[in-house]
């Protein structure tokens, strides 16, 4: 029993480092220009890109990733080249 409950505690700390990456809503990039940079660089299929790009255009923004800081800080400088606009909250 003790093995599981320690199991726990290692999943709830993780959690608590975990981070979003959220794409903001703007009025410059297509939606072609987003579908592709989020299968591209976030390894989204086309779908779950297409409504990624559809709920940040209704919404004003979506979560895209979830991970550690650590981990999102690549990714949102590459989608940020591509002149996205993308924040780690």
């Amino acid at each position: 029993m003790k093995d599981s409950s320690k199991s726990k505690q290692k999943v709830s700390s993780r959690k608590l480092k975990a981070k979003s990456l959220f794409l903001i809503n703007d009025d410059y990039n297509s939606f072609d220009h987003v579908v592709d940079c989020l299968t591209a660089i976030c390894d989204h299929d086309p779908i779950q890109a297409e409504q990624c790009a559809l709920l940040t255009h209704y919404k004003g923004s979506c979560e895209i990733m979830l991970a550690e800081k650590i981990d999102l800080e690549p990714v949102k400088e590459d989608l940020a080249l591509y002149g996205l606009n993308v924040e780690i909250m």
